[in-house]
């Protein structure tokens, strides 16, 4: 341990180190240079510990060998690859590039086909020491030597820890993240970048330690930083390296440049520097100095600073946004964090005059504004590279006076201040816009009552209901209502229409419209209602209706300032407004009632916080059960089981391709629909491709007399024209709609079709349900809603997706048969639910079990022991399918050993598989149980599994996993 060390601007002596009598941190003795003495902590005394150059392994006046080799031995990456910096002399474009021997070799470097990582003739080189010396030198002017590596080994083990500090005030950010470091006993090494505009704060470990756990250190450090200068950047948080827990598949993770590079060394740059950026005297000594990081300690720092999360208090994304449940703000403040009193201006967004307040507190409100973005977790964790995808997704905004949050965030901000006992002044600046003669021409059904009270009973907020409930009409009730000018956004101009057809209806506006100025030609019609967009212009300011990208103007595309002119604004589908584009807009929005529409307000990319922060949380959630419930029809959903295989596709895309171009189970969806046509139904066939459509489109033409594609390819006014053709066609006649999901999804209302066969698989529930939406509306003589579901059981990936839907059906009321002429029901139950009518079951079998289930755990064997018992004794078969022990993580290995070793002394077959993915049960040859449950596991409540008797698709299902004569699938009448 060094002898002597600065704090707090006093050089003192170390005289002693005095051991804990309990066992915790000793401490330090010192003396300063009059004498005084002094006790700290052996963490202080280490970050502030004054370098002996003398003692210094490598200094100044070692060899050239001696510091190449402690270069190379600290800056530790992948020994099989390193990166060189790159600068073009006819583009100007600099950038990092893997170094390869094979790189610009005629036959053999192909740049535009190959990414280097993929290329089959890549041959990477080592970092040396020949290549350090060049990259020390310097002695390129286009800095063409310069060497970085990639710190991520490839068993996401990393050898050291650097953050990237370079915006405008840098040298603040880089000073309290420095005292952050200190007081969690680290020593931080700061390297002035190689432009001079920024740093890298680099740690080093003493051995290889978890990529995911250095850039928790990280992460737990820069929180910490933020709860002493909160305007530290998010974005922080995105400029770690490694960049990401896992290597991403095809790639090495990110690289950084290395320290000490010649040319920058010039002009002072790319050095270590001190507390006031001076670089040290003696580079060398201060770097091999520098104490390393022991597992050990790092496991201390992590419990410290992360114990409530690394990156502190943020928004959840997952939590369902209804007022009763929102979040208290839990953190370590004080009423003297805060002014005595607080100012707050609501305008477009609720501004707060920073004065007074705590970086603590201005961090803490700052947060309100932010949540983890669920898209960076997703990728993470199936190992795609996460670069331009931020950690954090911040919705605020921030200037040298003020903090600027969403009007969503008000509650928050109130229960913040009140948790405090702050008295608030509140100044409301947002726009009434002005009072208009207007009134609701219409009644509201029982059910839309109270939502439409619970929104009139706050400035905002979100009504979540389902398709058909009325949104639209609730839209008009508002209007009539709150009798301010109002501003419908819309994302279509299907949607535009729609809103147009029903307002005009439900609403009577007893207005005048001023005189337009006098110009030459044609006089330009009015409108009470206007219309801004779909082709059309014609704003009144009284009620307006119009589509997100209208209202952008120019290349910078700002929001036309009109925006801010009206009282109330109603954001139908509002899933959208997480759009950047549409963010825009309500980022702009003044008025004082702002309410949002949909029908699905959570979104597939986990976005939708950003819903709730502009529009205000659920006011009023419909639910998709209960209301299927109220309708006139039954809700029915009928799996199809298809034979397709697609055993050479790679990835996603090659499956769709696959789904298109497999003639047996196009053949399927056409046959189904013309079995359809024949019981008098009227179907819609939905797929993700206009290709797929094309093709399903032209096999029905030939034998149903109407049959119309809705691709969303032609031009607006053949659209409508298509459109109005569909509802012209007479009950009498048959009639097929084929479409792509994205034309069909919203704003389509056809109230007619009761039938949808879903041709291409979808997983994300919001999406099903803005499908099966399409068959809820009630029509005379409709009775049941029914979608036909082909479910590719031989493809894992899409057979997952089934799995999705599944909870889906669930959540929306939907029943399960295997044909329109089936009476019985099965029934979806979740993980949960399915246990003990599943022991059920298994106690009631007389002849066969048999068990596919991927993962067991020993406690669930052990239950269901007794019942596998009698079964066997009672001569019942039992044959389970798992996955082999050693497919399992290390820690659990063991005990699943134990649970297989207790089935075979039970007189149970057991067989394991490397790869096992589908998940079923068959007992008796005829009832099957099938899902995402795995059966021989405790269950999961979100996971579903369908429960139903049919002995020949029982069949099928004992096919595939070799209990059975035949493993070819029978699909033409099974399921029907």
């Amino acid at each position: 341990m060094n002898r002597k060390a600065i704090i707090n601007n006093r050089e003192y002596a170390l005289l002693e180190i005095v051991p804990s009598l309990d066992g915790g941190q000793a401490l330090l003795l010192c003396e300063d240079e009059n004498g005084k003495r002094a006790v700290c902590s052996e963490p202080l005394w280490r970050s502030c510990a004054l370098t002996d150059v003398q003692s210094a392994p490598v200094h100044a006046h070692s060899s050239s060998q001696e510091k190449i080799e402690y270069f190379l031995s600290v800056f530790k990456g992948r020994e099989d690859v390193y990166a060189r910096r790159y600068h073009s002399t006819t583009t100007g474009k600099t950038g990092y590039t893997p170094v390869c021997k094979n790189e610009w070799a005629h036959g053999l470097c192909d740049k535009k086909k190959y990414r280097c990582v993929e290329c089959p003739n890549r041959e990477f080189r080592p970092l040396t020491a020949d290549v350090v010396k060049a990259h020390l030198m310097g002695r390129d002017a286009l800095c063409r030597d310069v060497a970085a590596i990639y710190p991520m080994l490839e068993d996401n083990r990393t050898w050291l820890l650097a953050a990237d500090f370079d915006e405008e005030n840098w040298k603040l950010d880089v000073t309290a993240f420095c005292k952050s470091c200190k007081e969690a006993g680290l020593v931080p090494a700061v390297e002035r970048s190689r432009s001079g505009n920024g740093a890298h704060i680099w740690f080093f470990f003493s051995e290889p330690v978890s990529a995911a756990d250095a850039r928790r250190l990280g992460t737990g450090l820069l929180t910490r930083t933020m709860s002493c200068r909160h305007e530290l950047s998010f974005s922080s948080y995105d400029r770690l390296f490694p960049s990401q827990d896992i290597v991403p598949k095809g790639g090495f993770g990110n690289l950084i440049a290395l320290p000490f590079q010649g040319q920058a060394q010039k002009d002072g740059n790319s050095l270590f520097v001190d507390d006031h950026f001076e670089p040290y005297p003696d580079q060398w000594a201060f770097l091999s100095s520098l104490p390393k990081i022991t597992p050990e300690q790092l496991e201390e720092c992590l419990g410290k600073l992360c114990h409530h999360g690394d990156m502190g208090e943020l928004e959840d994304a997952g939590e369902k946004q209804v007022p009763w449940k929102r979040k208290r703000t839990q953190t370590k403040l004080t009423h003297r964090d805060f002014p005595l009193q607080v100012s707050l201006y609501s305008s477009n967004l609720i501004y707060i005059e920073k004065k007074d307040f705590s970086q603590g507190a201005l961090n803490t409100l700052k947060r309100l504004a932010a949540f983890p973005n669920p898209e960076f977790r997703s990728k993470q964790a199936m190992r795609i590279s996460v670069y331009g995808v931020p950690r954090v997704l911040d919705c605020g905004y921030e200037d040298e006076e003020y903090i600027g949050l969403p009007r969503g965030c008000m509650d928050e901000i109130l229960g913040l201040f009140d948790q405090y006992e702050i008295p608030v002044i509140l100044e409301d600046h947002r726009s009434l816009g002005r009072s208009i003669d207007v009134e609701f021409n219409g009644v509201l059904r029982p059910e839309q009552e109270p939502a439409a009270q619970a929104l009139l009973a706050a400035d905002m907020g979100v009504l979540s209901a389902t398709t058909a409930f009325g949104k639209t009409v609730i839209g008009a009730y508002l209007i009539g209502q709150r009798k301010v000018n109002t501003l419908v956004l819309v994302q279509s101009s299907a949607l535009l229409e729609q809103w147009k057809s029903s307002l005009e209806q439900f609403l009577n506006v007893h207005e005048v419209l001023p005189e337009l100025p006098k110009k030459r030609g044609r006089k330009k019609k009015q409108y009470l209602i206007g219309q801004i967009g779909s082709g059309k212009n014609s704003r009144s300011g009284i009620v307006d209706i119009a589509t997100m990208q209208s209202l952008l103007e120019g290349e910078e595309k700002t929001v036309k300032s009109f925006v801010t002119e009206y009282g109330m604004v109603i954001v139908d589908e509002c899933h959208h407004v997480a759009a950047f584009t549409f963010e825009t807009v309500l980022k702009a929005v003044e008025a004082k009632y702002v309410y949002g529409l949909s029908a699905t307000p959570v979104r597939k990319d986990g976005h939708h916080p950003i819903i709730f922060m502009q529009c205000g949380p659920v006011r009023y959630l419909v639910d998709a059960k209960s209301q299927a419930e109220k309708r006139s029809f039954s809700h029915i959903v009928i799996p199809r089981f298809t034979r397709m295989r697609l055993p050479n596709a790679n990835g996603i895309q090659d499956m769709y391709v696959g789904v298109i171009e497999n003639q047996n189970r196009n053949e399927l969806l056409v046959s189904d629909t013309l079995k359809l046509i024949q019981e008098g139904r009227t179907p819609i066939l939905l797929t993700e491709r206009k290709e797929h459509a094309v093709l399903l489109a032209g096999c029905l033409s030939d034998q149903v007399k109407n049959v119309f594609l809705l691709i969303g390819s032609e031009k607006q006014k053949d659209k409508r024209e298509k459109l109005a053709a569909l509802q012209n066609v007479s009950d009498d006649e048959d009639v097929v709609v084929v479409a792509t999901g994205k034309y069909i999804g919203e704003g389509f209302d056809s109230p007619r079709l009761d039938t949808l066969l879903l041709a291409m698989p979808i997983s994300w529930k919001g999406t099903l349900a803005q499908y099966a939406g399409r068959l809820h509306r009630n029509y005379e003589g409709k009775q049941e809603a029914r979608i036909y579901d082909y479910v590719d059981i031989h493809v894992p990936t899409l057979e997952r997706m089934y799995h999705k839907r599944l909870k889906g059906y669930a959540e929306l009321g939907y029943q399960v048969k295997f044909g329109a002429a089936d009476q019985s029901v099965s029934v979806i139950y979740d993980g949960y639910s399915s246990m003990l009518p599943f022991e059920q079951d298994l106690d009631d079998a007389a002849r066969s079990v048999v068990i596919v289930s991927p993962y067991l755990q020993k406690g669930r064997i052990v239950k269901l022991l007794p019942s596998l018992q009698k079964a066997v004794a009672s001569g019942v078969e039992i044959a389970i399918h798992t996955r082999t022990a050693d497919s399992r993580e290390l820690s659990n290995q063991e005990s699943v050993c134990e649970a297989i070793k207790m089935m075979r002394q039970t007189g149970i077959v057991v067989h394991t598989h490397k790869e096992l993915n589908q998940r079923y049960a068959v007992v008796d040859e005829s009832v099957v149980w099938y899902g995402g449950v795995d059966f021989l596991a405790f269950g999961r409540k979100d996971t579903d599994v369908l429960r139903f008797k049919n002995p020949d698709i029982a069949g099928e299902f004992l096919a595939l996993s070799g209990h059975a004569e035949s493993e070819q699938l029978v699909m033409e009448d099974v399921s029907m």
